[in-house]
């Protein structure tokens, strides 16, 4: 038996990866300041902000019983992400990672990494990755990673790699890795 030239080896382990292999995801990150936001609305109920996003997608934040709802994208007022918030009193970080596809020279958003901070009993409990599929009409919370586990930003990204692109928004998102930010 011939033994395989590494030329032969790695056509046969794309031939093995089939699309996945052909597929490149990376990161890109925008600021979410609320001094470079334009406040929407707001009454004595809460609030709505409309903040500049990567390469100008536009991200709505809403704020109600201290609680915070992001959603993407020119569709945003509408999308499940829109009124989907995590159970405790919780407020979002200040960068959003956005997972980009850069298939066939395209460099297209499809999932956001937002870091949540939550409080239960009026105490700080812990932090949670909001991993958020981002696709007009179907935008919506795919997994939630707390921060505690110690590969968090790693989980985080395969969810979104792995899972956002088809994901269902009729099904619960998933919790992933360990998790005590707050009791389920």
């Amino acid at each position: 038996m011939r033994p395989l030239t590494t030329a032969a080896l790695a056509l046969a382990l794309m031939a093995l990866s089939g699309p996945a292999f052909a597929q490149l995801f990376n990161s890109a990150w925008s600021e979410l300041k609320f001094e470079d936001c334009t406040v929407v609305s707001t009454d004595d109920f809460g609030s709505t902000w409309a903040c500049p996003g990567l390469k100008g997608l536009p991200v709505l934040v809403r704020e109600s019983e201290r609680r915070f709802r992001i959603s993407y994208g020119l569709t945003s007022t509408t999308e499940q992400a829109a009124d989907q918030t995590l159970p405790p009193v919780n407020t979002p970080g200040e960068e959003i990672e956005w997972r980009v596809s850069n298939a066939e020279g395209s460099y297209k958003p499809f999932a956001t990494i937002v870091k949540f901070e939550v409080e239960t009993d009026g105490k700080a409990s812990g932090a949670v990755l909001v991993v958020t599929k981002v696709a007009p009409g179907a935008t919506c919370h795919v997994a939630y990673v707390d921060t505690a586990n110690p590969d968090a930003e790693k989980l985080a990204r395969q969810a979104a790699d792995e899972n956002a692109q088809d994901f269902d928004c009729a099904a619960e998102p998933e919790i992933i890795g360990t998790f005590a930010a707050w009791e389920r």
